[in-house]
């Protein structure tokens, strides 16, 4: 196992507390002018994303979380597991709606996510930053209408609902960022 001192703390560090795995969020390395350094680290159980503020003195050790990231291909869900496979051992790995998140909104069959695993069991699940999504429903955009920001609901074969300009019509690929839900552009079919 590895072990991490507190002088090696920064952002994104993955380590161990109370036997749940802790993402850093935040640290600060506080010197007061009386006492012993310390360091104020906010982390986040990544588990139950529960964002917590922990204080170590100067010099403690902490053990790492043995979190690894791998890419996975969504296969498929049965309405309350999003079932995974890895590409290359064909492993599958069920996820429910915890942890699968904001993110099914977006992952439609044979995408590929970012899965984080924690003893075998999937944390969290990470959409691509893009996805081509098809429109299913949406208004006619009516010809000069522009005046209210030239903008219209539409909703996506996922279920997500997205604002698109006024050109687009149902039935359409569009191009969506799934980190702000937000439209980037038309899409070709592949």
């Amino acid at each position: 196992m590895t072990i991490y001192n507190t002088n090696e703390f920064k952002a994104g560090l993955k380590i161990m507390l109370d036997n749940d795995p802790y993402n850093i969020v935040e640290n600060e390395f506080v010197k007061p002018g009386k006492g012993q350094a310390f360091n104020r680290v906010r982390v986040r159980n990544l588990k139950t994303g529960r964002v917590v503020e922990r204080t170590f003195k100067s010099g403690d050790t902490v053990e790492a979380a043995d979190v690894v990231e791998t890419t996975m291909q969504y296969l498929y869900t049965d309405g309350s597991y999003w079932y995974f496979m890895h590409p290359e051992t064909f492993e599958q790995f069920q996820a429910d709606a915890n942890v699968t998140g904001e993110a099914a909104k977006w992952i439609k069959d044979q995408d590929l996510c970012t899965i984080m695993l924690w003893n075998n069991q999937p944390l969290t699940v990470e959409p691509p930053n893009f996805v081509v999504l098809r429109i299913v429903e949406t208004d006619p955009g009516l010809r000069g209408d522009t005046s209210g920001g030239g903008g219209k609901p539409a909703t996506l074969e996922t279920g997500a609902v997205v604002r698109v300009p006024l050109f687009i019509q149902t039935d359409e690929l569009i191009k969506v960022d799934t980190r702000t839900g937000s439209y980037v552009s038309r899409a070709k079919e592949d």
